[in-house]
């Protein structure tokens, strides 16, 4: 018997892998933020950023935009609007770098090439040159100009100065609450993705236990099934049909076996539903990671739990494959979300299942596991060609309920109640302890509340880019996580997922979308407070300059990661600062991906990565690394 993945706590003791609810006063408090220049990537910025340049009509003409050169092409997506004023770094070496003259008979000779009248403004304090671009100029202008610069070898780089503004938080009243998607420590960053995608387009099948009626998701429920054919287990009186409703699923002490004590209804399927797609902007409630995305509910999950056979056919038909009995899938899913297990290794029967799933290109993402264990140990979680969600508490640690192991793809907030009620997940669910009453909202933990932070997640990368494949989307998840805040023991797979960056990394066809990965494998130790290492990759056949996302996944053993400092080398000698070194940070291992603006070096060539452990008493290894570009 298969059963929910949630950690609750009210009323009466629980089993060690179940809980009950807690309902506490809601917050009225909405936040806001500025969101600042270095947050975000030009391209990223045009869909997101309300500038005051962009209230204004273009000046661009037709015969303007008639003569655009292809190399302004190539970076006009790149500006958002007109502007007055280009940010313009130099490489190290050249004149203009530190020649304010240099810099400024740089800007009149580019300025004649492009047609416009520029002129050196002042010097950041980064080194960069202030360039004023005279009468304000169109987009295609100022692309024109910009191509210019970046096709002069001493250049970085050459960007708009553009204008922010303040951007509010969602005004759901719930917000406060949702420290999961938007705290620095150990949220997922989910905000900044938003301004790329919604999750717009793409359906999301949460197989669970149903769905029970809430205003703050309805607007994004689409058409599911009830799949339970077992009347013992169904609860509403029939066998299988068109209706996902959630009846509730108490049962009474001993009900489900010898000892097991009573459970009120957990109304699970509405939580997960609620985390991934709750409507947000509505000044209502909680936010939902892809709120642009659809629900659709699939029962499985009952009185006690739900069979293996039900949920073989709930995946099936979510990703359109033919059920015998079932009409036709109107709603097929691009991802599915399995927030259940059970012990025992994944059987033949769910794997081909699942594989045939993920062949329609169907991403499924599943729950590790409650029971701090191996999660090798359970199932699906142990099934291939998923997505195995280990859960992190508010410190940005493993919870201490969750399974963990090398099966562990991916770390995603869980909640972790131990110490406050408000360290846990809040989402939408039902006051009803039996059968529904009214709608609520609830903390709940488990790494069924880590499972559907991936799944929005994946959601918001499948309507960024409809052309991502499971592994691609799988893949891109991983190299984009970052290190845990906090510690695991045991293993939780790549790090804390990262929604802004893997968002921007696929939709700017960056990470695992069409680059070419380059790679070193020979290991090699890093001496304890020594001096630095440099481990070389040959990069060859590319066209141009690198990516403006290159990716550089770094995999490190070490003691104490806070002791390293991490950089990378281009081929021209220029660095670029990963990783600095911490006193703070204690944890164990660097396993994850950065990213690179790169786009003023040239892709060819001998990259290095530079690592130095600059602190006595503990020691390292390189294991490998690799850049995709």
């Amino acid at each position: 018997m298969i059963r929910p993945l949630l950690r609750r706590a009210l009323r009466r003791p629980e089993p060690a892998t179940k809980g009950k609810p807690l309902r506490p006063a809601p917050s009225r408090e909405v936040r806001r933020k500025l969101i600042s220049v270095a947050a975000v990537s030009a391209a990223l910025l045009a869909g997101m950023t309300t500038t005051v340049a962009a209230a204004q009509p273009s000046t661009a003409t037709a015969t303007d935009q008639a003569v655009v050169t292809p190399a302004a092409q190539a970076v006009a997506q790149a500006v958002a609007a007109p502007a007055e004023r280009l940010i313009v770094g130099y490489k190290s070496g050249a004149a203009e770098a530190t020649s304010n003259s240099a810099a400024s008979a740089d800007a009149e000779t580019k300025g004649k090439e492009a047609g416009e009248n520029l002129d050196f403004t002042r010097r950041l304090g980064t080194g960069a040159a202030l360039v004023g671009l005279g009468d304000r100029l169109g987009t295609k202008d100022v692309a024109d100009v910009i191509a210019q610069y970046r096709a002069d070898p001493q250049v970085a780089y050459a960007v708009p100065d553009r204008l922010n503004t303040p951007q509010a938080d969602p005004n759901d009243t719930e917000y406060t609450k949702q420290w999961d998607l938007y705290e620095a420590k150990a949220g997922m960053n989910v905000p900044g993705a938003w301004s790329t995608s919604t999750g717009s387009g793409v359906t999301v099948a949460v197989i669970d236990t149903g769905y029970v009626a809430h205003t703050d998701v309805a607007a994004n429920i689409v058409a599911g099934y009830d799949f339970i054919s077992d009347t013992a287990v169904s609860v509403d009186g029939d066998g299988r049909d068109s209706n996902p409703a959630d009846p509730g699923d108490y049962y009474a002490a001993n009900e489900c076996g010898s000892g097991i004590p009573a459970s009120d209804s957990s109304w699970h399927g509405t939580h997960v539903a609620g985390t991934i797609a709750a409507v947000t902007g509505n000044n209502k409630g909680i936010a939902g990671i892809a709120y642009g995305a659809k629900i659709s509910p699939l029962r499985v999950l009952g009185k006690c739990g739900g069979y293996d056979s039900d949920i073989i056919d709930a995946i099936t038909w979510a990703s359109g494959g033919s059920v015998s009995g079932v009409p036709a899938n109107a709603n097929v899913a691009k991802v599915i979300n399995m927030s259940l297990g059970g012990s025992g290794a994944c059987t033949s029967a769910t794997q081909s299942a699942i594989t045939a799933a993920v062949n329609r290109g169907t991403t499924v993402v599943v729950a590790a596991g409650n029971d701090n264990d191996n999660a090798a140990n359970y199932s699906p979680a142990s099934c291939n060609n998923v997505v195995t969600v280990a859960a992190t508490g508010r410190s940005g640690s493993r919870a201490s309920y969750s399974n963990y192991g090398s099966i562990v793809d991916i770390s995603a907030p869980g909640g972790d109640m131990s110490t406050a009620t408000a360290n846990g997940i809040y989402s939408t669910l039902n006051s009803g302890t039996k059968t529904p009453s009214s709608e609520s909202y609830a903390y709940y933990q488990g790494t069924s509340m880590a499972t559907p932070h991936i799944v929005g997640l994946v959601a918001l990368m499948k309507s960024a880019n409809s052309s991502l494949t499971p592994a691609q989307i799988e893949t891109a998840i991983k190299n984009n996580a970052r290190a845990l805040p906090g510690t695991c023991s045991g293993g939780c797979g790549a790090g804390l997922a990262d929604a802004t960056k893997t968002v921007q990394a696929v939709a700017s066809g960056g990470g695992s979308t069409g680059g070419t990965t380059f790679s070193n494998t020979t290991a090699l130790s890093i001496p304890d407070n020594g001096s630095a290492v440099e481990s070389s990759i040959a990069v060859s056949g590319r066209t141009g300059n690198a990516p403006s996302a290159l990716q550089v996944g770094v995999d490190i053993t070490h003691t104490y990661r806070g002791d390293l400092v991490i950089d990378l080398v281009a081929p021209d000698g220029s660095t670029y600062r990963l990783k600095s070194s911490s006193t703070s940070d204690s944890a164990d291992n660097v396993n994850t991906t950065y990213t690179v603006d790169a786009s003023g070096e040239t892709a060819n060539g001998t990259w290095k990565l530079r690592v130095q452990d600059v602190a006595a008493s503990d020691t390292g290894k390189l294991n490998s690394w690799k850049l995709t570009l």
